[in-house]
Order: C-alpha cells, then structure tokens, then sequence
C-alpha cells in the first residue's frame, strides 16, 4: 500500500570561544520527535576552522539519531509481535 510522507529535521549549532561545536538535530515525523547530539572540539595546537567543527558535530549527531531511529523501529517491530532475530542480527527488512 504506498503512501507518501514528509518528515522534517531541524539542525542547530552552537560554537563557544573555546573552540567547542555542539549540534542538535531534531527529527519530526508527525507523531514522534527525536534529537540526536554530536560535539567537536577543535585541539588548541591546530587552526580553529569552524566549518570542520560545523561538519564533525553534525555528523555525530546523525548518527547518535540514526541509532535513536533504529532503536525505535526495533521496539516498534517487537510490538507488532514479529519473531526477534538470533545471533546478533538486527530487526527488520535486510539492508
């Protein structure tokens, strides 16, 4: 059955004088809203680029959402009833 669907994310950074990128990303599906983290800090030896810091901070928090989201569909899974997977394989449609 198709159906179509928008989902919206939202990125904030934040950069203090000491060198330190914070992200937070923020995933709205309509009925759930999770936020992923991510901090860089830029080493007091190297140039201070912010990009990078922009760059390394957002990446970290994608991932600290995607495991938030695949954590979510594994519960969502279990609580439809399907059969839980063996031997470290992870829930749902194969990659």
């Amino acid at each position: 059955m198709p159906h179509t669907l928008e989902w919206t994310v939202r990125l904030h950074l934040f950069e203090d004088d000491a060198g330190t990128t914070k992200a937070h990303l923020t995933l709205d599906t309509g009925t759930t809203e999770l936020t992923g983290h991510g901090t860089a800090h830029c080493h007091p030896a190297d140039s201070n680029v912010p990009e990078i810091g922009d760059e390394l901070a957002t990446g970290r928090a994608m991932n600290d959402l995607a495991r938030q989201l695949l954590k979510t569909a594994e519960r969502d899974i279990k609580g439809m009833g399907a059969p839980q997977p063996h031997g470290g394989e992870v829930a749902g449609w194969p990659t």
